[in-house]
């Protein structure tokens, strides 16, 4: 388990490439190190050669799972690559993808970011149809529907699965021919498309084409399906287009600073949204620091704001991420010393305002607050550039019930009370949108307000989940479940 898990932890990040002539195995490898920060449990290679599919997968970080051996076992001229943080699924290597399957048609091979709200449905479907699995992810139910589904050409193919598929999910992979990907509707999880030297790449955010010098295209769109082969790129719309329901936290923590989501780059849009923390919650204080490393940008565009100095207070040991060795007793004790060391003589005596981009179940925070009062701190004011997160997420979130949330049960008074700090602060949602500079609408942020992109029918012990529907006077169709632990009910 990782020292810090507080934050929230997203599912995955998918890379694919199709480029003849090009070290396909080795472009994915250096994708996927530049998408290592949306999951570090496991993380696999599947390539084409245009005749069958080759595979690598394992526990751990890439550069753990994978060496030169790995990468001359994996020929061909199309690449799809995975990096996993299990949301779905075991933290098991029976779980790693992409995952494999063969049907009909040839092999394929898939990976994908995400959650589906009707995978029991579908995968109980395909059980009695007789499909036996391997793993216990969505994702091989996607692959599975995908390897069976009727159709001569990908674009049916591929239409008539993300017509059943329901969910958040980008999906990327590879036939021995081609690279295929595939975007939910809402769009929940970001993707796009670059050009590098005469092939493609898709990936789950722009950093990984720029660490390989391929171009920026576009975003593929909500609700688009690309095929690429020698004919190019091919795209598809085989569902319509919903509601804008990108995931705001891809804005606030997921995605790198060095991103650019819908045309703005991610460190300046921070900076601004701890400006408007300086504006919604000022406080008198004579340093400001940031939690590195996704606070540090918002902590700059506090103290711009503000008028108070900004300081690096805290330094983060870069080398402690996930580990299967597990702490002892007494590391344990010392808990968030593991990642971050206090810099002693910059914040003894000193007034902080120490900015985090988040609180989920408020375990790490208060032994952040108690390190810096160690190191001298004679005031600490928290504040927080997401608002409080009060209710699950189902798209792809590691916060899957709201009784694990402290803002689920807890006041914004009671939280700070909890974590020890003089004052709390958390950026409301019109400040955050302010921030990002787009509305509502644009977004998913059903984990502040509980209003979730696609409808939801609350009944009983669970929540429903509906496919809007298709032409007027038409009743909407149940698609999926998520049942709810006795303490999530309002």
């Amino acid at each position: 388990m990782p020292v810090d898990s507080e934050g929230p932890r997203d599912a995955c990040g998918v890379f694919g490439v199709f480029a003849p002539g090009e070290d396909v195995a080795r472009i994915t490898f250096y994708g996927l190190y530049a998408l290592q920060h949306r999951g570090q449990e496991s993380a696999g290679i599947a390539t084409g050669d245009g005749h069958r599919i080759h595979l690598r997968t394992g526990m751990g970080l890439i550069a753990q799972v994978f060496d030169e051996a790995d990468l001359s076992y994996l020929p061909g001229q199309v690449a799809a690559g995975h990096t996993r943080y299990s949301t779905t699924g075991s933290n098991r290597v029976e779980n790693a993808q992409p995952v494999y399957v063969e049907g009909p048609r040839g092999p394929l091979a898939l990976g994908h970011n995400g959650n589906l709200v009707n995978s029991e449905v579908l995968r109980r479907d395909l059980e009695q149809q007789g499909y036996m699995f391997k793993t216990s992810t969505d994702t091989e139910i996607v692959a599975q529907l995908l390897a069976t589904a009727p159709g001569t050409t990908w674009e049916r193919r591929i239409g008539h699965v993300m017509q059943r598929i329901w969910g958040a999910y980008c999906i990327v992979g590879v036939t021995p021919h081609g690279l295929f990907a595939m975007r939910d509707p809402f769009g929940i999880r970001p993707l796009c498309l670059g050009s590098l030297n005469h092939g493609w790449v898709v990936a789950s955010e722009t950093c990984a084409l720029d660490h390989l010098g391929a171009t920026f295209v576009r975003e593929v769109e909500p609700g688009e399906a690309l095929y690429i082969d020698e004919n190019g790129v091919s795209s598809y719309k085989p569902v319509e287009r919903q509601r804008g329901g990108l995931c705001i936290f891809e804005y606030i923590y997921f995605a790198r600073p060095d991103s650019v989501l819908r045309g703005k780059l991610l460190y300046p849009v921070r900076m601004a949204m701890g400006a408007e923390l300086a504006r919604e919650h000022p406080v008198d204080a004579d340093l400001v620091i940031g939690v590195p490393d996704s606070a540090i940008a918002a902590a700059t565009g506090y103290a711009r704001e503000s008028g108070i100095p900004y300081a690096e207070g805290l330094v983060k040991n870069r080398y402690v991420g996930r580990t299967f060795i597990q702490p002892d007793q007494r590391l344990r004790d010392v808990g968030v010393y593991l990642k971050f060391n206090p810099l002693r003589e910059v914040l003894a005596g000193k007034r902080l305002v120490v900015v985090d981009d988040s609180i989920v179940r408020g375990t790490t925070t208060p032994r952040v607050v108690e390190m810096l009062r160690k190191a001298g701190a004679r005031e600490v004011h928290m504040r927080i550039t997401a608002p409080p997160i009060r209710h699950p997420c189902f798209f792809g979130i590691d916060m899957a019930t709201k009784w694990e949330l402290i803002a689920g049960s807890k006041t914004v008074e009671e939280i700070r009370q909890h974590i020890d700090a003089d004052t709390l602060g958390y950026l409301s949602i019109e400040g955050l949108l302010r921030a990002v500079g787009q509305t509502r609408d644009d977004f998913c942020t059903a984990c502040f307000t509980g209003e979730y992109p696609m409808a939801v029918q609350l009944q009983m012990d669970k929540l429903v989940f509906e496919r809007p529907p298709v032409s007027p006077g038409e009743k909407p169709e149940p698609v999926g479940v998520a049942w709810i632990w006795e303490e999530d009910r309002h």
